[in-house]
């Protein structure tokens, strides 16, 4: 059987309390980098600046081509920056690789860096194709909190966009975000000092909305039955596979029917380590 909203939810709720168990060991990251629906040759988006915030005091390390030139000596103009780029670029990638070297024991919390178009193997080829020998992060040290949303409020918990209508539904204000077009655009018009910020910006975004779903104040649309997957259809499903539900029910069941379904619900929670 295929999990259902009330084991995903449980899954979901169980790997934020992993993290926020040992915060220390957790950061979130995001990166900016060229738009490939841009690029109809097929090459590889060139990656504009990476930055790596730790869960548990929000200090943060960033890595950037703007701040590359600068140590260069070279002016910020992106017509000063661009007969150099890829060099600058790999220079800036040596850093990052170097940084995850010394920090492979953390879990890096992320939106949607899941393929070669967009994410950490789009970083590790980019950085092949720049000359580099990249460290591969094993997937188990990876947390996509996107997905993780999801499972943990249903697929309908917020509208699409979902980052953006998720920041408006709960009033947080992100001065310097950028959407994913107005990223690309920055960068066509080559404002990469506008596009580190946005940056820098998003990984404050994602702990901001790792922590509210952890505290369980994020607002979303979807309701708490919703949420927790109540429903008869479940009530089934966990009889068939779990037979402590049924259990429960029973044991339950003098407080009235519905009674005894919700305690048998609430103690497999507690009893999976869900609650």
């Amino acid at each position: 059987m295929a999990a259902n909203q009330f084991e995903r939810h449980g899954r979901a709720r169980a790997k934020l309390k992993q993290i926020f168990a040992i915060p220390e060991r957790v950061s979130v990251i995001h990166y900016s980098c060229e738009s490939f629906y841009d690029l109809p040759d097929g090459r590889s988006p060139r990656i504009t600046s990476i930055a790596v915030r730790k869960l548990d005091n929000a200090q943060t390390e960033s890595f950037s081509i703007h701040q590359i030139a600068e140590i260069r000596g070279v002016s910020l103009k992106s017509a000063d920056i661009e007969p150099s780029y890829n060099e600058y670029e790999k220079l800036m990638l040596n850093e990052f690789f170097e940084f995850m070297r010394n920090n492979t024991e953390r879990t890096f919390v992320h939106w949607n860096m899941r393929d070669k178009n967009y994410g950490f193997r789009a970083i590790e080829h980019r950085y092949k194709v720049l000359g580099g020998n990249p460290i591969v992060l094993p997937d188990d040290r990876k947390l996509d909190l996107s997905r993780l949303l999801i499972d943990l409020y249903g697929v309908a918990y917020i509208g699409h966009p979902r980052l953006e209508t998720l920041l408006e539904k709960n009033s947080i204000e992100a001065l310097d975000f950028m959407t994913g077009a107005q990223e690309a655009e920055a960068f066509n018009q080559g404002k990469y000092v506008d596009l580190h910020r946005s940056t820098l910006r998003k990984v404050d975004v994602f702990c901001n909305l790792a922590q509210r779903a952890f505290d369980k104040t994020l607002k979303v649309n979807t309701s708490w039955k919703e949420t927790h997957g109540l429903s008869l259809r479940t009530l089934l499903y966990l009889a068939k596979k779990h037979w402590i539900y049924t259990t429960l029910i029973v044991l339950g069941g003098a407080g009235g029917a519905l009674g005894g379904i919700y305690k048998g619900y609430t103690a497999l929670m507690a009893a999976l380590g869900y609650s």
